[in-house]
């Protein structure tokens, strides 16, 4: 029996199709016919018909058990008074933003935080999509600014916009009055600029002329005041208490003016690690508390498994222990498949440059994931210097030579059996974001993020 894909002029047996169910899709696997590379017909359960392609060659699998339990864990660290807002920015950090923000929304987080209009409409659909009905929602904040082109959707999808210049917020009550009918005031959080010269309006005459204009504008509604640390994560940081005392100075000045926002938030997953005795969430629930606002920190990178560590520097000799990190549990598994085995002996060099010799007999697996997907180049193995490793059969394999664009090469030699089409480890139990970004001289933000490649729910 053959199979008729819908490749031009390609046919293939149905022995090499192997099955592989993926949430309401499934996925066919198929291998051989057409040499290293795999294929996917993605079948959809609504539409049969859907003739969709895609070569796979690295995928990611998302645990929702371990985001859920990260989720809450940031929520208990928080406290009852604190909200947690859930970042799911930068397509949730590599982890796949329309996986992710489902399952948030279901663990009952109020907050989403997006960079831009597009991640918040895309965030917004696929909250539909997966069946979570819109009064149950959370709210949808756009925290890194808006043009003047995205008003009308951020107006017609119901999200929340970080602004901080009067001219953004002539744009969104344009948009708000070509809705035309009884249109309900437009909620937007203000940003106050505290000491990282990025997003914000600075406390001081502009704040005050800012905040007397928006007073007068009956299509916006302050619904929001917020602000952001530089360093978080340093114990006993003179930063961030220099910046607490210019958000003191902004809320007074707020509240001055007459405003009540609802929120006053401020921080990240730092923030929530690092609660030395400086005693930042008390300060900042005590000042949401002084306007009638209820407080909440910003969490990101917490979320998927990881936090920086807290930076002794300024703690006075007062080691202060991490709230969280400990025990945060890393949900990206990034996989992918052997697709080459060859023997080498003695002298052989692998790789460009030649950077690797081998000093006896090896077996090495070739792997189709390389720089190009986010594999940092860093993580090149030679002789002079180990590099990074993938995990093969539960077992780590090292790589040897340069990583490639696609392609990169590990030692199997020690790990019996392996095969063409066995799947191997990236990221995950065994070799994780802080192993790469440790090799890469980097953090585990920018690993994360970097990874390029289909992500998917388990």
């Amino acid at each position: 029996m053959t199979t008729d894909w819908p490749l031009d002029g390609v046919t293939i047996p149905d022995e090499i199709a192997t099955g592989v169910l993926s949430s309401d899709v499934a996925l066919y696997h198929i291998r051989g016919a057409m040499g290293n590379w795999g294929l996917l017909r993605w079948l959809s359960a609504v539409d049969p018909c859907d003739d969709r392609i895609e070569v796979v060659k690295n995928w990611v699998e998302i645990s929702e058990r371990r985001l859920v339990a990260n989720y809450r864990l940031l929520v208990q660290a928080a406290g009852g008074e604190t909200a947690v807002l859930a970042v799911v920015k930068a397509n949730a950090y590599g982890h796949g933003a329309e996986v992710c923000a489902p399952v948030l929304a279901r663990a009952l987080a109020e907050w989403l935080g997006v960079t831009d209009m597009v991640e918040g409409v895309a965030v917004r659909e696929s909250m539909a999509a997966a069946g979570v009905a819109y009064e149950n929602h959370p709210g949808i904040l756009v925290m890194s600014g808006l043009l003047g082109e995205d008003a009308e959707a951020v107006v017609r999808h119901g999200l929340t916009p970080v602004v901080w210049e009067q001219q953004q917020m002539e744009w969104l009550a344009v948009a708000v009055r070509q809705r035309g009918g009884d249109a309900v005031p437009l909620p937007v959080h203000l940003e106050i600029d505290t000491g990282m010269a990025r997003q914000g309006i600075a406390p001081g005459e502009q704040l005050h002329t800012l905040l007397h204009w928006l007073k007068r504008q009956p299509l916006l509604r302050l619904d929001g005041v917020m602000t952001h640390f530089a360093s978080s994560e340093i114990a006993g940081s003179t930063l961030t208490r220099s910046q607490r005392k210019r958000f003191e100075e902004a809320i007074a000045a707020v509240a001055a003016v007459g405003l009540r926002p609802a929120w006053v938030h401020a921080g990240n997953s730092s923030s929530l690690d690092n609660q030395g005795p400086e005693g930042n969430l008390a300060w900042l629930c005590s000042l949401a508390a002084s306007v009638g606002a209820r407080s909440m920190v910003r969490s990101g990178i917490a979320l998927y498994g990881y936090c920086l560590p807290i930076e002794q520097a300024g703690s006075g000799g007062n080691v202060v222990q991490p709230m969280v990190r400990h025990v945060l549990e890393p949900l990206m598994l990034w996989k992918t498949r052997v697709i080459g085995l060859r023997q080498v002996k003695a002298g052989d060099t692998v790789g460009y440059n030649a950077i690797f010799r081998a000093e006896g007999p090896m077996r090495l697996a070739l792997l189709p994931v390389g720089y190009a997907d986010g594999l940092r180049r860093e993580l090149s193995g030679s002789n002079a210097r180990p590099g990074g490793w993938t995990m093969v059969q539960g077992r780590r394999a090292a790589i040897v030579g340069r990583v490639s664009m696609n392609l990169t090469v590990v030692d199997v030699t020690e790990i019996p059996g392996v095969a063409v089409g066995d799947e191997v480890v990236i990221l995950g139990d065994g070799v994780t974001a802080d192993d790469h970004a440790r090799l890469a001289h980097t953090i585990s933000y920018e690993i994360v993020c970097g990874v390029r490649a289909a992500s998917r729910l388990v």
